[in-house]
């Protein structure tokens, strides 16, 4: 195996760590020094050769050895590195719009699902409690490893290639599993043309999730039409990009419970997409007077936050409680959901690192 990555010489870790830091090769936080014997460790997962051209993320070049350097730098295991290859093969489809989403001013970022066997043969990556918070090894690494491959081979660096006026804390790292054992509708991958028994990635550009809160009770008989309408109401926030410009991706992450609840009442995935898609609007009287460039009609009515069913992604994922998730999108919409096959074959042992 010959890697072609330049060498670069320090007296220790220590010294090696504040190299990095000082180029900006780093995403703030500290790394793991990516030394020859670890990128060659990470490769071992993967059968395709170190110059091979995964995608490309603006003005560079994705290899499969740059990737590897990096998502040694963010502390992923060999296990973990076909979904980092799937991501930032999907990063790099033109429908994502990845230059646009480097550029904007907008604090979005990619979100990358993961569905399939691959939630526990990449990982375990986590779907439930907590799954986008601290305490999720893969989960962390993984979204690292994509976020510190925008910035090392895409040159996205805030305040030059990555224009983000603020920024948000999921753009260090932003990834989940989707919880399907849990979930009562078919896997989000399905939607795409996925067999259920296949491993996929779907990566949004995003804003940060905001928590949804909607109580439930099991004799209420309108419990998910007060579900729809809340995850509805939260998608069309007037200060929101999707409600400010009309158009956008969204994620709509539920918890087990609020799924059960519609799923009881003979909804399933596309009702449900359906449904919020009617509902997420604003009334006219609202936004007029508003800072927005939007043009609002003189006779009224409602101005619809989505295109249509096709701007919502829809999973199941969180702990069972009263919490869900709306992530709003944005940019102008012209970043759309984007998805790329996980494909991994660990036959033997993979070298380098302790068992979990």
């Amino acid at each position: 195996m010959k890697l072609r990555a330049t060498r670069h010489q320090a007296p220790d870790e220590a010294s090696a760590l504040e190299l990095f830091h000082l180029r900006e090769w780093t995403d703030g936080l500290p790394v793991i020094i990516p030394t020859e014997a670890r990128v060659e460790s990470m490769l071992a997962g993967v059968e395709l050769e170190p110059d091979i051209i995964v995608g490309q993320i603006g003005p560079g070049e994705a290899t499969v050895e740059k990737i590897a350097i990096n998502a040694v730098m963010a502390g992923c295991r060999p296990e973990h590195f076909p979904v980092v290859l799937a991501a930032v093969r999907a990063v790099g489809d033109p429908e994502f719009d990845i230059d646009n989403m480097q550029s904007t001013t907008h604090g979005m970022g990619p979100v990358i699902i993961v569905n399939g066997p691959a939630r526990e043969v990449c990982g375990p990556i986590a779907s439930g409690w907590g799954a986008l918070g601290p305490g999720h090894r893969a989960n962390a690494s993984i979204g690292r490893a994509l976020r510190l491959c925008l910035m090392n081979i895409g040159g996205a660096r805030p305040g030059h290639g990555d224009m983000a006026a603020l920024g948000q804390p999921g753009k260090f790292t932003c990834c989940l599993a989707e919880d399907e054992e849990g979930s009562p509708f078919p896997p989000l991958h399905t939607s795409f043309g996925y067999e259920a028994e296949q491993s996929a990635v779907t990566l949004v550009g995003v804003d940060a999730p905001h928590s949804v809160m909607m109580q439930t009770n099991d004799d209420d008989p309108e419990a998910h039409e007060r579900i729809l309408r809340v995850v509805a109401g939260a998608i069309a926030i007037p200060g929101a990009n999707n409600t400010q410009i009309g158009k956008g991706p969204v994620i709509v992450a539920l918890n087990p419970v609020h799924a059960g609840v519609l799923a009881s009442a003979g909804l399933g995935r596309d009702d449900v997409l359906d449904e919020l898609t009617r509902r997420a609007v604003t009334p006219s009287a609202t936004m007029r007077g508003w800072a927005t460039k939007r043009r609002i009609p003189d006779g009224g009515g409602d101005l619809p936050a989505l295109r249509g069913p096709e701007d919502i992604v829809l999973i199941v994922a969180g702990g069972s409680g009263m919490y869900s998730a709306v992530f709003s999108g944005g940019l102008a919409g012209s970043t759309h959901p984007v998805h790329a096959p996980v494909e991994f074959d660990f036959s033997c042992e993979l070298p380098g690192l302790p068992p979990v």
